[in-house]
């Protein structure tokens, strides 16, 4: 299976923004921005379920753009946290993997 790991460890091949961007699938951006909505009490837009990948240069997902992990890791210029030395013992990416613990795995492979 393809991947495009974000800096976070998510695979963005597997998100429904990337997706519905990618094939320009507006019935996948509504159905996104409807369960979205719900599931984080903000109240997401079709319009808005586009993104190109938070490591490309291109549109990002709402807080993509204002990432604290994207930012520091495009900042250190690392392909993702797993290849940055403070890894371990950042509480930031390490906060957001108590979270969704299947980013790890992508993090640690590459």
């Amino acid at each position: 299976m393809e991947k495009l790991i974000a800096y976070c460890g998510l695979n963005c091949v597997e998100c429904d923004a990337y997706i519905a961007t990618q094939n320009n699938d507006q019935a996948l951006r509504e159905k996104t921005a409807a369960e979205w909505s719900k599931a984080h009490n903000f109240a997401f837009t079709p319009e808005m379920i586009n993104c190109t990948s938070c490591r490309g240069n291109g549109i990002k997902i709402g807080h993509c753009t204002e990432c604290e992990i994207r930012n520091c890791a495009s900042g250190k210029n690392v392909v993702n946290c797993g290849a940055c030395g403070d890894f371990k013992t950042c509480k930031t990416i390490n906060d957001f993997l108590a979270q969704v613990p299947a980013a790890m795995g992508n993090l640690v492979q590459n």
